[in-house]
């Protein structure tokens, strides 16, 4: 059994505790006097400790609840101290800040970013942050978490900046990017990247056709849709675009002017082979991650600080960057390189 180290006078106590497999009754020891040390801390992963980092920085800030109290003082065994937290926090934070800022050596042709919002305690006030997030492709066809930032947006601004950090620590020759349509990202990404073939994401991009569709005629619209985003060709997807156009002209005009205007940006994936367009026409692997950043901040609710958040999500993103590391291949890249040299 995992225990804390006790100093004098220990007692024993259980509780539930709350961990990614579940709800998990723990016999805990408690101790009245001594130092507080825990080997249960040193043994999670690490965004398990990021996350009890920020509920006991809650607690040190006053804005604890019972049942963030209940979870920490479970785990821990005691209650802690600015400084407990403090040096807790200096065994995980070089960890996240050597990933964030490590060099990237390889070669990612291919990239996809996007961006997820998450409040944050700011100067006795409440504020929603971005947490801009890139993840590459690299040259043996391996996924990686290629950067995160925080940012008050998502400005061009905003974006630039992220965009820049990520080429001095070494991107560069990146072939494809994959996003939403937000003003201020596509006009970095075309600053940043101006070599670079744009996708709008289609999943985002259907979304956006369903909303300016009559809800009667939604169906046929999002099966249309589907239809010519599968097209053979780039051809093949023009003419299945004219069909759309030809169908919902007169009950979805505005949907169909919608399309016309941006078929350019949905279809710059044709420009790959076959086998990349799937995963490629859409935003959806980071996405997935979202969720996964997304469960971890529902505990959280509102971080106490900006260094919280950057702790919590970067041990988040490490993690996922590791299961890709040691996983399946993303891409068999040959394929790739050899239609880039025709």
């Amino acid at each position: 059994m995992n225990a804390v180290k006790i100093g004098s006078q220990a007692v024993m106590g259980t509780g539930i505790a709350a961990s990614r497999v579940g709800s998990l009754t723990l016999k805990v020891h408690k101790f009245r006097e001594g130092s507080f040390t825990t080997e249960l801390f040193s043994a999670y992963q690490r965004s398990e400790q990021a996350l009890l980092l920020s509920l006991m920085e809650m607690v040190v800030q006053g804005v604890s609840t019972r049942k963030i109290s209940e979870i920490t003082e479970t785990l821990c065994g005691t209650s802690f101290s600015r400084s407990t937290v403090s040096e807790l926090c200096k065994n995980l934070d070089p960890v996240v800040e050597g990933f964030r800022n490590r060099p990237l050596e390889a070669h990612y042709p291919l990239v996809i970013v996007d961006a997820i919002y998450m409040k944050v305690r700011e100067n006795h006030a409440v504020r929603s942050k971005g947490l801009l997030i890139a993840i590459g492709v690299n040259e043996q066809g391996y996924r990686e978490v290629i950067g995160y930032n925080v940012a008050q947006g998502e400005s061009e601004v905003s974006w630039n900046e992220f965009f820049e950090q990520l080429k001095a620590r070494g991107l560069k020759n990146v072939d494809h990017v994959t996003s939403d349509n937000h003003s201020g990202l596509v006009k970095a990404i075309r600053k940043s990247f101006s070599r670079a073939t744009w996708q709008r994401c289609q999943t985002h991009f259907s979304r956006n056709m369903l909303d300016k569709t009559p809800k009667q005629h939604q169906p046929a619209m999002k099966r249309a849709l589907t239809d010519m985003y599968n097209a053979p060709s780039l051809q093949e997807a023009m003419r299945r675009k004219g069909r759309i156009l030809t169908q919902f002209d007169q009950t979805a005009p505005k949907a169909t002017a919608l399309l016309d205007e941006s078929f350019a940006d949905i279809t710059a994936v044709f420009s790959l082979p076959e086998a990349y367009r799937k995963r490629l026409r859409t935003s959806n692997a980071i996405e997935r991650i979202n969720e996964e950043l997304r469960r971890r901040e529902r505990v959280i609710r509102i971080f106490p600080n900006e260094d919280s958040l950057i702790r919590l999500m970067g041990a988040v993103l490490i993690e996922q960057h590791e299961k890709w590391e040691s996983g399946k291949k993303y891409f068999d890249m040959a394929t790739y390189y050899q239609n880039r040299a025709i």
